[in-house]
Parts: structure tokens; sequence; C-alpha cells
């Protein structure tokens, strides 16, 4: 679980009676349908802190809930404001709350699990079925989301922040925590190769994160140019595989309409659908070897096996494309891993033998538990690095560089989501990240 604020006796911060302001919000009431609310919020309550909320980052999951108002099979049944990459200040101090004091900057971990729960209390939180999480509609009423001027938060699920962290940086903690957690489980030894599919937010700090872990050749690879640029100019990965979206290939690899449907829901494959999965299958077999190629040796060294080169130790899938796990698993070698990092296709048809003979393990990831010291920790040993200059070790690349578009104020929350959804600017500029300054 989170580390509890504890420390000197708790001061009384015992208000004669409850007293009830107003804020702004961003709201979505339904498909591209953002509206600034007025909303009441009462003093923080036991264990809670009011947040000032400075910044949020766009996630491709509000992006999603913003173009459909459905997130995957989630769907919203009531207004939600939508952000959960977010930081802010203490502006309030609720009872029995210590360890903090007003002003205080925090990164703000926004899933809050029950605590109670044999989950729980095996500190995987993050797989509590009565986990609330800000901006998520898998609980009803909906835990709204930090489009807001502020929120009031339990005080054990804000993380406090060192002088040297942005509030951008401390934004993008919650990425840094779904990277961090999938490293923690695919496990890489020292010197272990990976490969990571999909260069948004999540699989270029993946990506880092396996380099910081000893991984000796990341390579990434995504449809975008300038992703992928992006992610070797600035050291998240070693090597950068560019997928031609002209080439022949499958619809599903860009149409999230027509992936995971090749089989039908009974199970029985026909003809025509057995012929379209050897398709895909072939494609992402040849694209496996293509990503290989980058890294592999015409002529390998002495000391190595003629198969040292059949695959890399661990495949980060981050995009949640059918067709992207299909090439993972033929990217992969023999007693290798494939972490799913990214959610996308519910229902896909894989290569299941291509793991069996192959002892390929392929694991599943859920957000995060434990994760947001360890990313603070991180951040601040760079700081270190860089000051000790070359030949300190791989240093983690600067996540304020991720930023690349920002908009000061809720009321241009609609523009922002509409950058959000495009991989670039109408100029012609990377987009990346996005933030929303309250």
């Amino acid at each position: 679980m989170a580390p509890s604020a504890t420390g000197e006796p708790a001061p009384m911060h015992l208000p004669a009676a409850s007293k009830a302001s107003t804020i702004t919000a961003s709201v979505l009431h339904g498909p591209r349908d953002l509206r600034l609310e007025r909303r009441t919020i009462e003093d923080p309550s036991i264990g809670e802190l009011q947040i000032a909320v400075h910044t949020t980052g766009i996630c491709g999951s509000d992006v999603s809930y913003y173009k459909k108002f459905a997130n995957g099979d989630l769907c919203a049944c009531m207004p939600l404001s939508l952000g959960h990459e977010s930081s802010g200040t203490v502006v309030a101090i609720g009872p029995q709350v210590t360890g903090f004091n007003i002003g205080d900057r925090v990164a703000l971990e926004v899933g809050v699990p029950c605590g109670q729960c044999g989950i729980c209390r095996q500190g995987r939180y993050n797989l509590c079925k009565r986990m609330r999480f800000r901006s998520s509609a898998k609980s009803v009423p909906h835990y709204q989301g930090t489009l807001q001027e502020r929120i009031n938060h339990p005080a054990a699920w804000c993380h406090k922040l060192p002088d040297n962290i942005s509030f951008d940086t401390a934004a993008l903690l919650e990425p840094l925590s779904v990277a961090i957690h999938a490293v923690n489980r695919a496990k890489p030894t020292p010197g272990s190769t990976a490969l990571v599919i999909g260069a948004g937010a999540v699989g270029l700090l993946t990506a880092a994160m396996a380099r910081q872990s000893g991984c000796s050749t990341v390579t990434i690879a995504d449809v975008d140019q300038g992703r992928v640029d992006f992610a070797i100019a600035k050291g998240f990965a070693t090597h950068g595989y560019v997928v031609d979206r002209t080439a022949s290939s499958p619809s599903s690899l860009y149409s999230p309409s027509s992936s995971g449907t090749s089989t039908p829901l009974d199970g029985v494959m026909t003809p025509a659908s057995t012929l379209s999965v050897s398709s895909q299958f072939d494609y992402a077999k040849s694209l496996a070897a293509d990503m290989l190629s980058l890294t592999s040796s015409s002529s390998p060294p002495p000391f190595l096996d003629d198969d040292e080169d059949d695959g890399v130790d661990v495949t980060f899938e981050c995009t949640g494309k059918e067709v992207c796990m299909h090439t993972s698993l033929y990217a992969t070698r023999p007693g290798g891993k494939v972490i799913m990092v990214g959610m996308g296709t519910p229902v896909q048809t894989l290569p299941m033998s291509v793991a069996h003979l192959r002892e390929i393990d392929i694991l599943g990831i859920f957000r995060y538990a434990n994760t947001y010291a360890t990313g603070i920790r991180l951040l601040c040993a760079r700081e270190k690095l860089v000051a000790a200059g070359p030949g300190a070790g791989y240093v983690l690349p600067c996540l304020d560089d991720m930023v690349t578009h920002r908009f000061k104020g809720l009321e241009n929350a609609h523009r922002a989501f509409e950058l959000a959804s495009r991989t670039v600017d109408p100029e012609g500029n990377l987009v990346l990240k996005v933030v929303i300054e309250a």
C-alpha cells in the first residue's frame, strides 16, 4: 500500500462546521460534449487533503471517453470529469492528517482501493474489485477526474514532491508508474534485449525503464516517424523501427473496428476467417523479422549460439492492437516474455502455439501498484546522474521534454482533447503529451 502520512502528532483541523465553496470543472456529458460547470466542494474530510490541481496530462483513455463517452467496455452513464495524470498543491488539510503542510506540492495517485480485501492486503491493490479510479466509468457513481480547480483526495494517495520535480513531470509520474509496473512484472536481467511496440507516452517510458533496468538493447516500434525519432533522439530507446503505413498489411493494424473480429463469437472458424487469420499471422511474422533485423548481427560473435538472435528476451506490447500482439509473440525468443501493457481489442485471435511450443510467458498488467515512491526516487537520482556527467550510467530522459503542447485554463479543454487525438499539430509539429493547467 502507499505509505501513510505519519510522523508528529496530528494537528487539530476541526472547523466548527463544514464549509462549502464553488469551483469550476470541465465535465463530459457525451461524445465531444465538454461543458464548464460550477460545482460545490466541501472542506476535506477525515484523512483527506484538498488539492488545487495545477497540471493534468491527457491520456489515451481520456481521449477515448472524449470521443465515444466510453473506453473499451466501460461506458459512462453520467456526467464525468476526465483527467488522472495530475499534480497540484495542498490548500487545505482534513482532520487526522499528518505529514503535510499548506503549500506542499504533490503528485496524485488517483486509484483508491478499499484497503481491506485480500488483494489489498497482499499489496496488489491495483486489482482491488472495489477500486475507485478518477476519470473511469467503472465505478458508479463515477469517481470524478482531476480537470477541476480543486479536489479532495485521500492523503495516503498524495505523494510529496521534492523541489527539483516540476508539476509537468509530477503529472507524468502516472504513466511512468505504468512503465515501472510493466518492467517489474517482466523482471529483465542485466544485458537482456527488449522490444517495445507503441511509442506513445507509456511506450516511451516503458522503453526508458527497460534501459534503466539494464537491458542492453531496446528497440521501439511505431507507425509514426516523429515519435520513433523522438524516442531515439531523447534516449528512451537504443533502436527505432517505423512501420510502413502504406505496406500491404491486415486492416486490423490500423482499424480498431476490424481488430479481433476474425473469429466468430461461438469459436467456429470458417474457411474465410482461417485465410484472414493466416494472412495476419504471416504479416506479423514478417514484421517481427524486420524489427529483429535492426539489432541482429550478420556474423554473430563466436561466443554466441546460432540462435542467440532468435528474438528478444522481453516484448512490451503497448498498443492493445491484435496484430501487435501477433508481432510480439513472433518477435520473442524461446523462453522469453510478452508483457501486455496496452489495453485495446478485448477479444483477440492469437497464435497460441507460438507461445506454447516456445514457452513464451504472456503476462498482463493493469495500471500499477507501489510505484510512485520508486518513480520519485528515480527522478531524484536522475539529477545526480546528470550532475555527475558522462560515464555515470544510463540517465532517465527528462520527462518535461515529453510535454509538447500546453493549454491554460479549463475553458480550453475541448481544444486540448482535439489536439491530443492527433499525432501532429496544424503546423506539422509532433504531438506527444498534451497538458492542461487549471
